[in-house]
């Protein structure tokens, strides 16, 4: 049994990578507008990432929205428009890092009303269940990869591993959700 996507990436378009460009250029500028929109475009799967993440809905609102006063402020410093969307997640993973530290050992439950469209409720909860039941490094792993569209590089470096060790807790993070999952 594979182990279903939680998250499909979005790719832009030509002509998105361009409008997005622009929001961003009139953001750095200073547009308040510019901003909200671009938010607007990603507010969700920033939302799911810390909610995976963090398991508990406060903190997930509380981490978006630290996130987005952060990204406000820093805008003018961001250097390469197209990286708009890796910044905002990088914020957000470093946020949510320090939330994990602040109440590691805190036994949190995953709140039931996380899936975009109904489907199957019960393969909906066992998933969640099966994530929820990783470990802290385990979930932010699998969240940057499959909510933040990372690769394992990217997370290497966020997190401070080498890229082979990212993959290799991946893998077995994956597997340990499979075997849950066909319990």
């Amino acid at each position: 049994m594979m182990y279903e996507r939680l998250f499909i990436d979005k790719e832009l378009g030509g002509e998105d990578m361009e409008q997005e460009r622009e929001l961003v250029l009139r953001a750095r500028a200073g547009d308040v507008e510019a901003f909200a929109r671009l938010y607007e475009e990603i507010y969700r799967d920033l939302y799911r990432f810390a909610l995976y993440t963090l398991k508990n809905t406060h903190d997930a609102e509380d981490a978006v929205s630290d996130t987005v006063a952060d990204a406000w402020q820093g805008i003018r410093g961001l250097r390469r428009t197209e990286a708009f969307r890796a910044w905002m997640f990088r914020i957000l993973t470093n946020k949510c890092r320090r939330r994990l530290g602040q109440y590691a050992n805190k036994a949190l439950s995953l709140p039931e009303d996380l899936a975009e469209e109904p489907r199957d409720i019960g393969r909906n909860i066992d998933v969640r269940r099966a994530f929820a039941a990783l470990s802290d490094e385990e979930r932010m792993i699998l969240a940057l990869n499959i909510f933040g569209g990372y690769t394992s590089r990217e997370i290497g470096r966020l997190l401070h591993m080498s890229n082979n060790t990212v993959r290799s807790k991946q893998s077995r993070a994956l597997k340990k959700m499979e075997a849950r999952l066909e319990r």
